[in-house]
């Protein structure tokens, strides 16, 4: 894997060469876009909003808005003289248990390699505290034009950083939940409690990206005779309001069913108007009995037929 920084990793007067190279790849496809007319390419072009022509990406530089618009050149030069400690290490400033990092902070992701010999032991020395101690490392490094902040933890024989977000970069979730006041019940939590543990876990390799799959089956059924066979997505079910209990139930019986126990019969869910309530088996009984009475007393009653009179003898 090639190195994209070269620096040294620093913890106390311990310093370590490391090369860092990314961690993860990018396997999203990719769209270019086009004239839909004839097929031709459409692309951006960098043009000076003074001159109105197109610049070179060489004559391109950097410069900083100011808050009247006007814009100050800043040069590579500039960069290079700020007295940035960590320009050139990543410089460890405490250890942390993990759970005391935020996972919303976490964004990428890279390895570091010990950049030859000599940095075999004090590499070594690092992977194996973090380990014994059960915790990461907390750091500052300078990539791309800017300091960040990073994680240190260990992966197999490998120490990995995870880039994160400042804490200040972080949102706070203000008028992101449900504004009506819900309620479950304890029925509902314990049922969703045994979907979970039906469920459990799942091999993260297997996990495929379905999406993409789909779409280079596409582009490959496009380019062989230039028509693809594509199934629609079926209509989503919004507006409607589902019987939780009942949806869990279904729900734990299918993954009972898909792991080979359990019983295979599915729940029925029933979906209700909006502000209808579910009735109980009681209540529905009741109201039958009810209705019932109510139709009785409305009925009027047949006379009886008047009785002959006898004929006197």
């Amino acid at each position: 894997m090639r190195s994209i920084w070269n620096g040294a990793i620093s913890f106390g007067l311990v310093s370590i060469p490391i090369k860092l190279v990314n961690a993860t790849e990018n396997h999203s496809i990719g769209f270019k876009m086009i004239h839909t007319a004839d097929g031709g390419r459409i692309r951006y072009r960098k043009v000076c909003e003074l001159d109105e022509e197109e610049v070179a990406s060489a004559d391109i530089g950097k410069g900083y808005e100011d808050a009247d618009g006007s814009i100050i050149p800043i040069t590579e030069q500039d960069l290079a003289t700020l007295p940035l400690p960590t320009a050139k290490t990543i410089e460890i400033v405490s250890f942390a248990p993990a759970a005391s990092i935020d996972p919303l902070q976490m964004s990428s992701a890279y390895y570091l390699v010990a950049n030859g010999v000599p940095a075999a032991k004090p590499y070594t020395l690092l992977r194996e505290a973090l380990k014994r101690s059960e915790k990461v490392g907390v750091a500052k490094f300078a990539l791309h034009g800017r300091e960040r902040l990073g994680m240190l933890r260990v992966v197999d024989d490998v120490i990995a950083m995870h880039g994160l977000l400042w804490p200040d970069e972080i949102r706070t979730p203000d008028g992101v939940a449900p504004e009506s006041e819900v309620t479950v019940s304890d029925a509902e939590l314990d049922l969703a409690d045994t979907l979970m543990s039906t469920l459990g876990e799942v091999e993260m390799a297997s996990l495929r990206d379905g999406y993409r799959e789909a779409v280079e089956a596409m582009v490959a059924a496009k380019t062989s005779d230039g028509e693809a066979e594509t199934e629609s997505a079926g209509a989503a079910s919004g507006g409607k309001v589902i019987d939780l209990m009942a949806a869990l139930e279904n729900s734990v019986r299918q993954a009972k069913e898909s792991r080979g126990d359990g019983d295979s019969a599915p729940a029925k869910v029933t979906a209700l108007r909006p502000g209808q309530k579910k009735s109980t088996p009681k209540k529905a009984a009741a109201k039958k009995t009810a209705a019932k009475k109510t139709a009785t007393k409305r009925t009027p009653a047949k006379k009886a037929p008047a009785a002959k009179k006898r004929a006197s003898a």
